[in-house]
């Protein structure tokens, strides 16, 4: 399971409609609407300050948030959308979806490299060039993988580890259905500018 799920904080909006938007934006808020789940839609307001920090903290389209409403049971939510004002770009709406345990979503998991201790390549001076720190998977919203793990033992240099070397938890998968890198084991720079010199040694006999 994934660790702490990051908490949005909103409050319900008395009103609906575009009177009750203008109102809140006049008040520094920003609207939204939470719906799916099998309930009632609930429209909600946000803090702008509040809103905007959660925005440039990246990833708010695909991180799965535990949203607490005073007076609402705490609920698992995904953003679906965010208008922004067509001349400055700010937020104007949100629009989140409830999520069942057994809804399935695409999210961000982190990469962890382990035994580097033990990675031969890494011992004999390569170095560990991480292509993809996390990756896309779909996944049930009720069984979310915390990290995904590459075992370093015995990698050498010039190693590639791709997605199909790690193993997924079950019932998640990548959304790119190519075997795409991780990371590899790369040579050292010395090593590397000597083959480079070789390679063009041999090209000019």
């Amino acid at each position: 399971m994934a660790g702490e799920i990051p908490d949005l904080v909103a409050e319900v909006r008395t009103g609906t409609g575009k009177g009750a938007a203008r109102q809140a934006r006049r008040e520094h808020l920003v609207p939204g609407i939470v719906y799916g789940g099998g309930a009632e839609p609930l429209a909600v307001n946000f803090k702008y300050h509040y809103l905007i920090a959660k925005l440039k903290a990246g990833r708010f389209l695909s991180t799965l948030f535990n949203l607490k409403v005073e007076g609402q049971e705490d609920v698992r939510v995904i953003c679906r959308g965010v208008q922004r004002d067509v001349v400055k770009g700010l937020p104007t709406h949100v629009d989140l979806m409830r999520l069942r345990r057994t809804s399935r979503i695409n999210l961000f998991i982190p990469v962890e490299f382990v035994n580097a201790e033990k990675c031969v390549g890494l011992k004999r001076g390569g170095t560990l060039t991480v292509v993809r720190p996390e990756v896309e998977l779909n996944v049930l919203a009720g069984d979310i993988p915390e990290k995904l793990v590459v075992d370093l033992e015995g990698r050498k240099i010039g190693d590639t580890i791709t997605i199909s070397a790690i193993t997924l938890p079950e019932g998640t998968k990548p959304t790119i259905e190519r075997d795409f890198v991780i990371a590899n084991i790369a040579a050292p720079r010395a090593l590397a500018a000597a083959d480079d010199e070789e390679e063009t040694e041999a090209a000019e006999e």
